[in-house]
């Protein structure tokens, strides 16, 4: 009979145990968590990290994550609006904010992948498929994966989720398209560089233009200036003739003469025959006179 006792007795001992274990339950600081009786939520969700207690063998707990999450879908094939295609590889960060909604909605973390990266791929082909692969690889990218962002977000909202950031990690060309597109840079970066050199040759013209006109400008000054300096060297020279012929008639006399001599033999060629009584001689026979008197 005390066996029968000592059995019961460590049977019910056994029981309450597990009904203790099954009773209370633990949140951690990184989780929150529903309360599921006969499968269905009851009550609201478990925010709260610490011990809380359920009804044992009927309810059960399911967790959720606080922190936030990341979704890598596979890589979608977009076609551009310039009709270029592009392979665009995204990802996606969010975190659970409503366990109610996300339950009802989705259940597991499983299948809200599969639905948000559906919603990622519908979204990166609708804002794509508006944008051109330069705005893609420019820094108006930035401006596309916010579109994108507030798309995914909008679209999300009803798993209980939120999405705290939608990125492209690469985007790259088909192969066929990407030496297409290398062809196309290569001859825009030869057709910049040929009008590159026409506007330098343009330039150069217009320099050495603008150069031959001031020079133009600076000999025509300078034969100017020089007409006018022998203008006054001639001038001075009148006067100075003029005033030698005042004090000296016949020295200036017979400067002239030998000055219009000189002009006229100048050639090699020239011949100039005199007679004995031409002025050139009377000079001559004067000076001989003068010396033979003194």
């Amino acid at each position: 009979m005390s066996r029968i006792l000592v059995g019961l007795i460590g049977a019910f001992v056994i029981v309450l145990a597990i009904l203790g274990f099954s009773t209370f339950y633990t949140v951690s600081e990184t989780q929150q968590a529903l309360v599921l009786q006969f499968g269905e939520p009851i009550g609201e969700p478990i925010q709260e990290p610490g011990l809380h207690m359920k009804v044992p063998l009927l309810q059960e707990v399911r967790y959720y994550e606080r922190r936030i999450l990341d979704l890598d879908p596979p890589a979608e094939r977009v076609i551009l609006a310039d009709q270029k295609p592009l392979w665009v590889d995204a990802f996606v960060r969010y975190k659970i904010i409503d366990p109610l909604h996300f339950f009802q909605t989705v259940q597991t973390e499983g299948r809200l992948r599969d639905r948000l990266g559906q919603i990622v791929n519908a979204s990166l082909r609708s804002t794509l498929g508006n944008a051109t692969l330069s705005t893609v690889l420019s820094d108006e990218r930035a401006g596309l994966m916010a579109q994108i962002r507030d798309k995914v977000s909008t679209e999300s909202t009803r798993f209980g989720i939120e999405v705290v950031d939608v990125r492209i990690r690469r985007a790259d060309l088909p192969e066929e398209t990407s030496q297409a597109v290398y062809q196309r840079m290569r001859s825009e970066r030869e057709r910049e560089a040929a009008e590159f050199r026409a506007q330098g040759f343009e330039r150069a013209q217009q320099v050495r233009s603008t150069a031959d006109r001031e020079a133009t400008v600076i000999r025509a000054e300078a034969e100017r200036e020089a007409q006018i300096l022998r203008g006054e060297g001639d001038g001075e020279k009148t006067k100075v003739l003029a005033e030698a012929y005042t004090k000296d008639e016949e020295f200036f006399r017979f400067y002239r003469s030998m000055t219009a001599y000189r002009k006229g033999l100048n050639s090699k060629d020239t011949t100039m025959v005199l007679t004995p009584d031409s002025d050139f001689f009377k000079y001559f026979n004067t000076m001989l006179e003068s010396e033979g008197g003194n």
